[in-house]
């Protein structure tokens, strides 16, 4: 899954300089007034697999390189992948509440910023050094804040979500842990579909006030 992972964002990064960087974050980034007005909920999930320039992909793609192939041997394929996307919308959505309506962005920082969450609620549980990942989290959340054009509200979303569905995860107790695991990720999709909804009214009230 994880080279699957990034052999998509490299693809869709080649794409993105074929067809213009700009043009392609226009049509598929996160742009949360499109959102509001068109219905475009699509690009929650595509946002994410998107890329600014060859520094950008290069730095999250090394992060799931050295992170994801260690999380999906103790997880399985089929967790990591949910946590993987759950990761990236959480920040989509995140970006969505709080980011100005009329600013695009795009990256797998969400995703990204997950799964070191994730590495280091696992690496707890079962007892693996977790310096790195909790190093790297603290240094880019406050890159974050310094870099101008960060998206700090999708790294904060994504880093919660992964977090939390990694804890669900992790925790659940041995007696019916796959059904208990399965509620408990059921439960985080319901809760990111109800912070979608309630966003897009709002910013669809927002915005037809805003009309001449």
């Amino acid at each position: 899954v994880t080279i699957g992972l990034i052999g998509a964002c490299v693809v869709a990064f080649i794409w993105q300089y074929i067809t213009g960087v700009n043009q392609s974050a226009s049509d598929f980034g996160m742009f949360p007034a499109a959102i509001a007005a068109n219905n475009e909920y699509y690009r929650l999930f595509t946002a994410m697999f998107l890329h600014g320039s060859l520094l950008h992909i290069g730095f999250n793609m090394y992060v799931l390189y050295v992170f994801g192939p260690q999380l999906e041997s103790v997880l399985g394929h089929l967790r990591f992948a949910v946590l993987y996307l759950l990761a990236g919308l959480g920040g989509s959505i995140a970006s969505f509440w709080f980011s100005d309506p009329y600013v695009v962005s795009v990256g797998a920082s969400g995703a990204i910023f997950g799964l070191m969450g994730a590495y280091a609620v696992v690496g707890r549980r079962l007892g693996m050094d977790t310096r790195q990942a909790i190093g790297l989290i603290g240094i880019n959340l406050v890159l974050g804040f310094v870099l101008s054009g960060v998206d700090w509200r999708a790294h904060i979303g994504g880093l919660v979500v992964g977090a939390l569905v990694a804890a669900i995860m992790a925790y659940a107790p041995a007696r019916n842990r796959t059904l208990l695991q399965i509620l408990g990720v059921l439960g985080v999709c319901a809760l990111l579909v109800a912070l979608t909804v309630l966003r897009d009214h709002q910013l669809t009230v927002l915005l037809a006030s805003s009309l001449p």
